[in-house]
């Protein structure tokens, strides 16, 4: 029965997001299989958020995967995402302080997720300080030259400090 449901969970998530009617019609026949695996419940999730842009939705299927397994390494990082895009800034903080406690989760995605945030937020100084904790993260020189180009796209948008010229007589 697991085979089984692997195996649909794997070809809805080959199909994923290029073949949207393929990739429904096998995670249906997953779920149908475990109502309750997280992985597929997940990437429910995903197709409400990040295809249909139906947040509240994909809110619903992010929480029942989080349900069936606190400990899975996949949903945190999307269902946050979910959560920054629908501007549930508190529900993201407590998941994002949540993640970072899960074992073996990428703390990079979790950190560059904290980042985005405090910027989100308008706290540009908060955003900046995260992101270079998020450096300790990086573990391939494309997540750290993202880091550094976010950085720099944060910089561009603080407040320039103006220069007070003295009146001289």
């Amino acid at each position: 029965m697991t085979l089984t449901k692997s195996k649909y969970y794997f070809e809805a998530l080959d199909n994923y997001p290029y073949n949207l009617p393929d990739c429904l019609e096998a995670l249906n026949y997953a779920l149908s299989y475990d109502p309750e695996d997280a992985d597929s419940l997940c990437l429910m999730g995903r197709i409400y958020s990040e295809m249909l842009l139906d947040y509240e939705k994909a809110k619903l299927y992010f929480a029942e995967a989080m349900q069936c397994d606190v400990t899975n390494l996949n949903t945190p990082k999307y269902y946050i995402k979910c959560l920054l895009d629908n501007e549930d800034f508190q529900e993201a903080e407590k998941l994002i302080n949540y993640s970072l406690k899960i074992k073996g989760i990428d703390k990079y995605a979790i950190m560059y997720n904290r980042a985005l945030l405090s910027e989100m937020r308008g706290s540009f100084k908060n955003a900046l300080y995260f992101l270079k904790e998020t450096e300790k993260y990086c573990f391939n020189s494309e997540s750290l030259e993202s880091v550094k180009a976010r950085k720099k796209f944060i910089k561009s948008k603080m407040p320039k400090k103006s220069k007070k010229v003295k009146e001289t007589k």
